[in-house]
């Protein structure tokens, strides 16, 4: 130990909370010692105990008393050279030595106020370190058990005795992006947030591709992680709304819109038309039919159109039998107070539904759901979309990128969250995707979408930038609302069945 640091006056000198009596630091594990350059921000050490990247580790400095680090990366150096190396393949004994060294990055302390800081002068060459315990993790991330307002998704990876929440109204408030790679456990992940949701009696309205949330209604084949982790298999049946344009294919009652709600232009833009050669011709068909009734259909359109006899309506026609035939639109359209039930979560199946009228049905629902919410007229809410880089693209045209916007700017306002979920990064409107204030990444492998998160995530290093590539199934890096820095926690097992699995071919 280099002169000048007296371990027991060290720590008397700092803050009680976070003192150490010498029966207590001899149980701690001594994992190495800090050697080379040392700043304050990180510093390196020989590993001479168990230790793993990582890691969590603690220091007492002899001013500040203990600091928190991560351990951001491990290497092995030895004196074997390609010509030592050479000769042992033929046969001749090597006296090779090697040492580990680890990478630290300093998170800090608390003062007496409180306050995380950094230590504003480095550790001493020679300190000692050891693998941090769990109340001093949590006392210094400042990791906090908030059962009432807080959504339980998992443990802090590889500290299981650490159950990580996040808060609900910073979720809702202040956004949320859920990002990984196909397989990587995005959807499961999304059913932990609605089943937290249930619990919690938030309102929420899920935008479901795929058709993978129905089966939040059912409970989870018991398994030992739902031992480990403190959470009971529960269906809940009465409190999942479902809805589909598509009734034939889906088991959910019908999503319908008015055309009352339409205007020509969007009706245009929706099939892909030229304005300039049938609006005139599509507004005064419109125009006629809401003057002589208080509904009308797409079929009151193709009839009236088809007797005026003009010839240049052929494509116009042709692809209103087509909106016709997606029945998507009715004389009378779902109402929203039928989606949007305080306490429940109501599912848009959207399983089977062409992309085009997918992105009306986000469009013409987000716009909703947001005017409605600026008046009161529905309760607080979040709305989850998943595959968000299919409607809100950062290159490319989406009906529905313009009102996703606004949500996502001004919705917090409003008590309107947004749930931002995608498999492509990189291809999610910008915009959009920085309003996102608390973020959770899975394992991520494509270069432009790890160049997007490190772009978007706050506190992010290098080495935790390589590791979202290397993450097992299940685990997340989590960052943001009431989650200070970033985090990898290990994701719960889901209490309902997963709708999300691959079909297996053989």
């Amino acid at each position: 130990m280099p002169k000048g640091i007296e371990m027991e006056e060290v720590v008397e000198s700092r803050s009680t909370d976070l003192s150490y009596t010498r029966k207590e630091k001899e149980s701690l594990r001594r994992v190495g010692i800090i050697y080379g350059e040392v700043g304050t921000t990180q510093f390196t050490f020989s590993v001479t105990g168990n230790v793993e990247q990582g890691d969590y580790v603690q220091v007492l400095h002899e001013k500040f008393g203990w600091v928190l680090g991560h351990v951001d990366e491990i290497k092995r150096k030895t004196n074997l050279s390609v010509e030592k190396a050479r000769e042992i393949v033929f046969g001749k004994d090597m006296d090779v030595k090697e040492v580990l060294s680890a990478t630290v990055v300093v998170i800090g302390y608390r003062d007496s106020k409180g306050l995380l800081q950094y230590p504003r002068i480095p550790f001493r060459v020679g300190t000692m370190v050891y693998l941090a315990q769990d109340s001093f993790i949590k006392k210094v991330i400042g990791i906090k058990e908030i059962k009432n307002t807080g959504a339980y998704i998992g443990r802090l990876y590889r500290y299981r005795s650490i159950p990580i929440y996040l808060d609900i109204n910073a979720m809702v408030q202040k956004h949320v992006s859920i990002l990984a790679k196909t397989g990587a456990g995005k959807s499961y992940l999304t059913g932990v947030l609605l089943e937290e949701f249930l619990k919690h009696r938030v309102t929420a309205v899920v935008i479901d591709p795929h058709g993978e949330y129905s089966s939040l209604r059912f409970p989870a084949k018991k398994s030992r992680m739902h031992d480990e982790f403190k959470v009971k298999p529960k269906g809940h049946a009465s409190k999942i709304k479902i809805f589909s344009p598509d009734v034939e294919l889906n088991e959910a009652k019908p999503l319908r819109f008015t055309l009352a709600s339409m205007t020509p232009r969007e009706l245009l833009n929706l099939m892909n038309l030229d304005a300039r050669q049938y609006l005139i011709p599509l507004r005064k068909t419109m125009d006629l039919l809401k003057m002589s009734r208080k509904y009308f259909t797409i079929r009151d359109i193709i009839r009236l159109l088809e007797s005026e006899e003009n010839n240049n309506a052929g494509p116009l026609i042709a692809q209103l039998e087509y909106l016709d035939e997606m029945r998507v639109f009715d004389k009378k359209g779902t109402r929203i107070d039928e989606i949007v039930e305080e306490g429940k979560i109501s599912i848009i199946n959207l399983r089977g539904v062409p992309p085009d009228i997918q992105e009306l049905v986000v469009q013409r629902l987000s716009m909703a759901l947001f005017e409605l919410r600026k008046r009161g007229k529905i309760p607080p809410l979040m709305l989850v979309i998943e595959e968000a880089h299919n409607y809100a693209p950062q290159q490319g045209i989406s009906s529905a990128t313009k009102i996703l916007r606004t949500i996502a700017s001004e919705g917090r306002k409003f008590g309107l969250g947004l749930c931002i979920i995608s498999q492509r990064p990189a291809k999610v409107d910008k915009n959009i995707l920085s309003q996102c204030n608390t973020q959770i990444i899975l394992k991520v492998t494509n270069p432009n979408d790890l160049k997007a998160i490190g772009n978007s995530v706050e506190g992010l290093t290098k080495g935790s930038l390589e590791e979202i590539q290397r993450l097992p199934v299940g685990v997340a890096l989590v960052t943001g609302g009431n989650i200070s820095m970033p985090l990898f926690v290990e994701i719960r097992p889901r209490e309902t069945k997963h709708g999300g699995e691959s079909v297996k071919v053989v």
